[in-house]
């Protein structure tokens, strides 16, 4: 491999905002698919994470090829939804990109971990990633899952060993954490302001939405008769 892992996703994030321009969709979408094969290399640990990413890059992808030019901007779907008060239901688009910015947050917090402290072992990362970022919007259901799965976390040394290719893996990481953080800041600010979603912490209904998205087959209360 030339580069490493993140090399992809690294070129891919020089063209996700014009300058003084909004998030372009198709490209911020490119970058997030380019971050799968280093999710992939983590095994079962981040099984969930990478189901959930790759389901919700295809729901995003799928309202933007139905007309590329109305959605050329990440945001304008959302403002679709917004304006036809359809954004808060489970299968829309903007609880999609919500979704996908949490689990990106996960990540670039999990990455951080891995620079930051460097005796610790790959499950101490991921876990401590999780708690500061996916938790508080899980109930027990998914969180129960997540802590399960995260013990099963490969061996720090080998999994960047074969991340690194034959680039500066470190470097790579820390570029990646530095460029892609203020693009999900601004997702997050821009739903904040639109949907007032620092009020919409609803963790019962947030572990339906996240199963079902797993293709978890069950009801929730309100969905019942």
């Amino acid at each position: 491999m030339e580069g490493t892992c993140f090399t992809p996703a690294l070129e891919g994030m020089k063209h996700v905002k014009p300058e003084e321009g909004e998030l372009l969709t198709k490209p911020f979408l490119e970058v997030c698919k380019q971050i799968l094969p280093v999710i992939e290399k983590f095994g079962a640990a981040l099984s969930l994470v990478k189901s959930d990413i790759g389901g919700n890059i295809t729901r995003l992808e799928s309202k933007y090829t139905s007309s590329p030019s109305e959605f050329n901007h990440l945001y304008s779907m959302v403002k679709v939804e917004v304006a036809a008060k359809t954004a808060k239901a489970s299968s829309s688009c903007t609880n999609g990109l919500l979704w996908l910015t949490r689990a990106m947050d996960f990540l670039v917090a999990l990455f951080r971990n891995l620079l930051e402290h460097k005796d610790w072992p790959m499950s101490q990362a991921c876990s401590d990633a999780y708690g500061k970022t996916l938790k508080k919007w899980h109930g027990w259901l998914a969180s129960s899952s997540f802590t399960v799965a995260m013990k099963l976390a490969p061996d720090r040394k080998k999994f960047l060993e074969v991340i690194g290719g034959s680039g500066d893996i470190y470097a790579d990481i820390e570029n990646f954490c530095v460029t892609f953080s203020p693009l999900l800041e601004e997702n997050h600010k821009f739903l904040v302001s639109n949907l007032k979603l620092k009020h919409l912490k609803e963790p019962d209904l947030d572990d339906f939405n996240f199963f079902r998205s797993q293709g978890r087959v069950f009801k929730h209360e309100s969905e019942k008769n």
